[in-house]
């Protein structure tokens, strides 16, 4: 290609588009046709007359649905609220009940009514349907955590722009520590909105803004270390990592019940889940299972302070004395003011930094 202008242009054309891609592919796959995928449910009762019912709806749905049978209503509340099942159907011959917490899927409550709709119906008797954990009423659906995922993902990725191409003539020290302010910002920010803005959080909102900073700030320190390595090909890999794979994981519109086999194992681990999920638990089910989700948003943040160390020793490595034998006008930094080097990295930093904000 003769014009340079022209490959200049399609070269940068390459991050967008692979972009629309990768957007399509995660959201369409993870988002368009939720099903139940080994969906727990239980059914409630002691006798062998709840053991044949339990496995009649198992065989009539085969792998949709794995169904087994608790002893008392108590004990399916508890599997509700530990969120270890979706819903529990209660048998009976005048109101039979399905029990449900729409605190932890407003979609996953909908799924287990469908299921057991049709056992009521062949009685001839409507299904009573309870909720034992229903979201404030601020957040009717429950999914006000999940943009509140992506408002703080946005600003987490998209700082990268500014703190690693904007900010890359700075040492990594001080990158690093402008990584750890602009990590309490964001934080801050969603717990504004989490709080006095939209009242998702009627309590423990330290407790929220706790886990939206350790989220930031892994996004923040993962980005920064990653830049020294990828340079402005960083916009796509925090897309892909922080949007494509977090957002479709998290469980914040489908939990993985709902979801293929891919994104429901990634639910498992992804930085995303550990922040949806874990504001749930706080707010809706009394913390049970609060640690397992601080964990694994400390993982992430562990190995953002990993990344970022390595880049640190990267970046040590590539600013080490010039032999003497180098000649004297290649001696100057690839990046300083007047050379056509620094032009062109200062330019390419102004393009990360346009790219990354504007998507």
């Amino acid at each position: 290609m003769r014009s340079p202008a022209l490959r200049h242009v399609l070269t940068h054309l390459i991050t967008p588009l692979l972009m629309c891609v990768g957007m399509g592919l995660a959201y369409m796959g993870a988002f368009v046709t939720p099903e139940p995928n080994h969906l727990p449910v239980a059914v409630v009762g002691a006798g062998p007359e709840a053991k044949v019912l339990a496995q009649s709806v198992k065989d009539a749905a085969g792998a949709d649905l794995d169904v087994t049978t608790v002893a008392t209503r108590a004990d399916a509340v508890a599997l509700l609220k530990s969120r270890d099942i979706t819903g529990a159907y209660v048998p009976g011959d005048e109101a039979p009940e399905v029990v449900v917490a729409t605190a932890a899927s407003d979609m996953g409550a909908m799924a287990a009514e469908k299921v057991f709709t049709p056992l009521a119906e062949r009685q001839g008797v409507p299904l009573k349907v309870t909720d034992v954990a229903t979201p404030v009423d601020d957040d009717p659906t429950g999914q006000g955590l999940f943009f509140l995922l992506i408002a703080v993902s946005i600003g987490s990725y998209a700082s990268v722009a500014a703190l690693g191409a904007a900010g890359g003539t700075l040492p990594m020290r001080v990158r690093a520590l402008l990584t750890l302010g602009v990590s309490v910002v964001v934080s801050g920010i969603g717990a504004l909105l989490a709080g006095p803005v939209f009242h998702l959080a009627h309590h423990d909102l330290a407790g929220i803004w706790g886990m939206a900073w350790l989220y930031a700030a892994g996004i923040l320190f993962i980005g920064v270390g990653l830049h020294t390595f990828l340079k402005r090909w960083t916009t796509l890999a925090m897309m892909v990592l922080f949007v494509m794979l977090n957002f479709t994981s998290s469980g914040g519109l489908f939990r993985p019940e709902l979801q293929n086999g891919f994104f429901g194992t990634l639910h498992a681990f992804w930085n995303g889940a550990g922040f949806v999920e874990g504001a749930r638990s706080l707010l809706y089910f009394d913390g049970d299972g609060l640690g397992r989700d601080v964990w694994t948003l400390l993982a992430w943040l562990l190995l953002g302070l990993l990344v970022t160390a390595a880049a640190a020793l990267r970046e040590r490595a590539d600013a080490a004395p010039v032999p003497a034998t180098v000649p004297k006008h290649a001696r100057h930094d690839a990046r300083g003011p007047g050379s056509a080097a620094g032009d062109a990295a200062r330019n390419e930093a102004e393009e990360e930094a346009e790219e990354s904000v504007g998507v």
